[in-house]
């Protein structure tokens, strides 16, 4: 990365910690889970899991654990789940009483405030799953694929009261293979930061770590996605439609439209050039399904599910509806 200087490591085994620190964790999603078990077994002591309050899902709407909470309770550490923080007099309270050497945050989904960002002594670290500045915010494996991203990683950061604006204490890449989707990179990237983090803490607690200050002006932003963030403009290229196809797995996923019905697509590639034809407009070759793209391109549609169907294949889709000649999708 340009326009400053950063520790960057290469992938290793995390050196057994020496100095154990007093912490409290703050995580939510399936990300954070390996990094809670990665602290544990490097011998922190873990004071205090904080996760969002459990959520209803599914049709019956059920309250359902989030991954941190289950995870928690198998490691049988106490647990918290406030509904909010920033004001929450007792939550304050309860961490004061802890007086945590660090504040772990790992995907917990909140705004931390500025009464815990002052509170213990090593601040609050972060672990961010992109090469800060690029991919600041809720999404950053998904954006990364999403924008063709053939490297991201992991920072770990000092957080302050900017969005992922902290200063970076250590990072590391890893590639983005072609074939990658958000779903298959974010185990990886999980894995690789929970050694991350533990290396932060053991250098943090040995004073051998120098924050970074981030360089504003090469910042990117990955903010939260949206169910429009699914739908396909075949204006766009075929390579980009490919790209956040493999990011937004798997939600929102890819969507268009055909004879007024949605039209999920479930499997898509790079097909080959095009004539300058209209964005969308089908093309039958043999038994493959192909829709034009910007840029002179076109995405072969292997696998898709129209509104109130089943997934079926090309060859069956073609054989069913029969697309007629000038036939366009997402109109």
């Amino acid at each position: 990365m340009r326009g400053f200087s950063v520790q960057v490591l290469t992938l290793s085994a995390p050196a057994a910690t020496i100095n154990c620190v007093k912490l409290v964790y703050c995580g939510t999603p399936m990300f954070a889970v390996p990094p809670l078990e990665a602290l544990v077994r490097a011998g922190h002591e873990v004071s205090l899991v904080v996760t969002q309050p459990d959520r209803p899902k599914g049709r019956g709407m059920e309250l359902a654990f989030s991954p941190v909470k289950q995870k928690t309770i198998e490691l049988a550490l106490p647990i918290v789940q406030p509904e909010k923080i920033k004001n929450n007099t007792e939550f304050r309270a309860q961490l004061e009483a802890l007086s945590p050497e660090c504040i772990v945050v790992v995907g917990y989904g909140r705004i931390i405030p500025r009464w815990m960002l002052d509170l213990p002594a090593h601040g609050n670290i972060n672990l961010h799953a992109s090469l800060l500045p690029k991919y600041r915010g809720a999404a950053p494996i998904q954006w990364a694929i999403a924008s063709g991203e053939s490297v991201t990683g992991n920072t770990t950061m000092r957080i302050d009261e900017g969005l992922d604006t902290g200063d970076i204490l250590l990072q590391r890449e890893m590639p983005v293979h072609d074939d990658d989707t958000s779903v298959t990179l974010a185990p990886r990237l999980a894995e690789m930061g929970s050694e991350l983090l533990v290396e932060t803490l053991a250098m943090l607690a040995e004073h051998r770590l120098q924050p970074t200050p981030q360089n504003d002006a090469l910042a990117t932003l990955a903010p939260i996605l949206t169910r429009d963030d699914g739908r396909i403009d075949f204006a766009r290229s075929a390579q980009t439609i490919c790209n956040r196809y493999r990011g937004f797995q798997p939600w929102p996923g890819a969507f268009t439209t055909f004879r007024g019905k949605q039209l999920t697509l479930h499997a898509i590639s790079v097909y080959a050039e095009s004539p300058a034809l209209a964005a969308g407009k089908i093309e039958i070759a043999g038994e493959r399904l192909l829709a034009v793209c910007g840029a002179g391109s076109t995405i072969a549609i292997d696998e898709l599910q129209l509104e109130g169907k089943r997934r079926m294949n090309a060859r069956e889709f073609i054989n069913g509806y029969q697309p007629k000649p000038g036939e366009r999708l997402g109109n």
